[in-house]
């Protein structure tokens, strides 16, 4: 009878032990609304949008003297000069060789035929005949929309920063995987790099560097470099131990180990990390024009700045067909490693042949202005651009009342209640909860990260703008999860969805973040909840699929056994598969957040106030500087605290779910 007892009881101790931290966590929530009527409007630390803290001063001062020391200060003149200049130098060097005039011609190096020449074949020969055609319509495109030298530009800046990633990333990869010591000591830094939003990388790099180029190369360089670090180094640590203790027998240096196996063997994904390097420096490079960087990005940036949704989606749709080039050209790279057919005997003589062909095009480029200049160029630009300003303008006269019906209730059933709770508690009442929350949710160790991020956000000044941006953050990282939910789901359970809707989120994966602005500018205007629905979109796809592939991976086992017991299709979903997939709803959580957090910053640019504006008007206004790097050193605060809840949640999570 004890026995009988005590088998009982353990499932219920265990179910109260499970219980107890949401309940908890829930009863944190409940004693924060009560209080808030009690303690509305008392320490709130607000903030005039032209007031500046003595913080803000002490940063605007710094910036003077920086500027004006930065010609005859050791460091400036023998370190960061020469860095700045080095980099430039090669940027320039790679912008001349597409878009600018060399050696007193009007013409530049490589003119628009030249260009298209080499970029199909370049994807012929790494990729296939499908790719290069894909790749030359694209660049062709360009032309037509009248935007070849902004397309140049961006191109000249991408390949410049990836360039220097790669020559710094592959062998900083390469070490990481070949040493223990080091992947322990980089990996932290990593994490760090990938977790702030881009925008924070922009005003730091101007204090040392300047707006321009050079410092467009640098951010995205910083930026980019990641994926080629940690992929480099995942692909030689993936490498299986057979075929090398079988190289070491034989007699083999570490270095014959290093070229002959380890590298051969993660070629594969070395290749995915230059992928996935090339677009993050694509998407760097179009924010980058913030500071001044050339190409796509500028254009994009005046025209939501005048609200000119039709220049606005032109040049946005040009950063969408370079996106999926430079995509389809390294995937297709990267695929084609794994095959181990021989080549046609044919390859090798079409490989010259059309080799010839790219370098006559190049020679009548640089010597012909019809090879030159683009024929007809803009005629598309301009079609497109009449053509989205006239859907705009349907949109906001016709369906002004769904849109409109849309925004209100998210915005007084969501965004406004929050913002209040957020910005009119007082910030002790906001630190105890969030602390709280993190403890419950996370740990201990989250909570005393959450401690000091919470004491550091009020020492910038800028408490409001941060509980602003953290409530939109909030909003659209719930709207985000709901949406992974019920397409991830569908798609886990359903391969054909899988195959239908799969490439569409590769697609959104693609596009850098600006471009999501755009038809939601045209649709809600500049608002907040613009920002909010362009950051729902921009983090919807990763959630997704992280979701799909979890609700996938649950047990074949399971599944027929709940099946057998007689679970209908809800109960399958709500009891079986999505408990077991929990750890992957806690990932995709934790990497909504940080997508959404970065976009809703950039959507300072339509709008959306908060932190992202206070950024934005740090580079237009000199005396905001120190207030918009403060706002910057804010959004990293923010995205630490809400990154270490996350993952400490998913620990906790996969914790749980481990077997015993």
């Amino acid at each position: 009878m004890i026995t009988t007892t005590t088998t009982a009881a353990a499932p219920r101790a265990r179910l109260r032990r499970q219980l107890s931290r949401p309940v908890q966590a829930g009863a944190v929530l409940v004693v924060w609304v009560a209080l808030w009527p009690l303690v509305r409007g008392r320490d709130t630390l607000a903030l005039s949008p032209a007031d500046l803290t003595p913080l803000h001063r002490w940063l605007n001062d710094l910036n003077d003297t920086i500027g004006a020391n930065r010609n005859s200060n050791p460091i400036f003149l023998y370190v960061i000069n020469e860095i700045r200049a080095v980099v430039g130098a090669f940027a320039t060097f790679v912008q001349s060789l597409l878009s600018q005039p060399s050696f007193g011609r009007p013409v530049p190096v490589l003119g628009w035929l030249g260009v298209v020449a080499v970029v199909a074949y370049v994807s012929w020969v790494f990729a296939n005949w499908r790719v290069a055609l894909l790749a030359a319509a694209g660049f062709v495109f360009f032309g037509l929309q009248g935007l070849w030298q902004e397309s140049m530009d961006t191109l000249a800046l991408t390949l410049a920063a990836v360039a220097i990633s790669l020559l710094l990333g592959i062998p900083l990869g390469i070490w990481a995987g070949l040493s223990d010591r080091f992947n322990r000591l980089v990996t932290p830094v990593l994490d760090f790099m990938q977790t702030m939003p881009t925008f924070v990388y922009l005003a730091p790099l101007t204090l040392l560097f300047l707006i321009g180029p050079a410092s467009a190369v640098i951010a995205t360089l910083i930026y980019a470099m990641p994926p080629a670090i940690r992929l480099t180094a995942h692909g030689i640590r993936s490498v299986p131990p057979t075929p090398i203790e079988a190289t070491e027998s034989l007699g083999a240096t570490r270095w014959q180990t290093l070229t002959g196996v380890l590298l051969p063997m993660s070629k594969r994904t070395i290749v995915l990390g230059v992928n996935q390097t090339i677009m993050a420096a694509l998407s760097m490079v179009t924010i980058a024009a913030l500071i001044d960087a050339p190409g796509l990005g500028k254009t994009v940036v005046k025209a939501l700045q005048t609200l000119d949704v039709g220049t606005a989606f032109n040049a946005g749709l040009a950063i969408v067909v370079m996106a999926i080039v430079l995509d389809r050209v390294t995937t297709a790279a990267g695929a084609r490693v794994d095959q181990a057919g021989r080549p046609s005997r044919f390859r090798l003589p079409l490989k010259v042949l059309l080799g010839v062909l790219a370098v006559v095009c190049c020679y009548l480029s640089y010597t012909y202005v019809w090879a030159a200049e683009f024929p007809g160029e803009g005629s598309a630009g301009s079609a497109l651009a009449r053509g989205a300003d006239a859907v705009t303008t349907w949109a906001q006269d016709d369906l002004s009342t769904a849109t409109q019906a849309v925004k209100n209730a998210v915005t007084l059933l969501l965004v406004d209640p929050l913002q209040a709770l957020l910005t009119e508690s007082p910030w002790w009442l906001v630190g105890a909860a969030a602390i709280a929350l993190a403890s419950l949710l996370g740990s201990m160790r989250a909570a005393a990260t959450t401690t000091v991020c919470i004491g550091l956000l009020v020492g910038t000044g800028l408490w409001q703008d941060s509980m602003t941006t953290l409530a939109m953050t909030i909003v659209a990282t719930l709207m985000v999860m709901v949406l992974g939910i019920v397409f991830g789901v569908w798609i886990g359970r359903n391969r054909h969805v899988d195959r239908i809707i799969r490439p569409v989120l590769d697609a959104g994966q693609t596009m850098p973040p600006f471009v999501y602005l755009v038809p939601f500018l045209a649709l809600f205007s500049a608002t907040r909840f613009t920002a909010i629905v362009a950051a729902v979109v921009f983090a919807a796809p990763v959630a997704i699929k992280i979701i799909a592939d979890g609700v996938r991976g649950v047990s074949p086992t399971t599944v027929e056994a709940a099946t057998a017991a007689g679970s209908n299709t809800w109960q399958m979903i709500t009891k079986v598969q999505l408990p077991m997939a929990r750890q992957s709803l806690t990932l995709a959580a934790n990497q909504g957040l940080i997508y959404v957090l970065s976009m809703v910053v950039v959507g300072g640019l339509v709008g959306a106030g908060a932190l992202g504006y206070d950024v934005v008007a740090g580079f237009s206004q000199g005396e905001l500087y120190g207030k918009g790097l403060a706002a910057g050193v804010a959004i990293v605060l923010l995205g630490i605290m809400l990154d270490r809840i996350a993952r400490a949640a998913a620990q906790r999570s996969a914790a749980k779910t481990r077997p015993r």
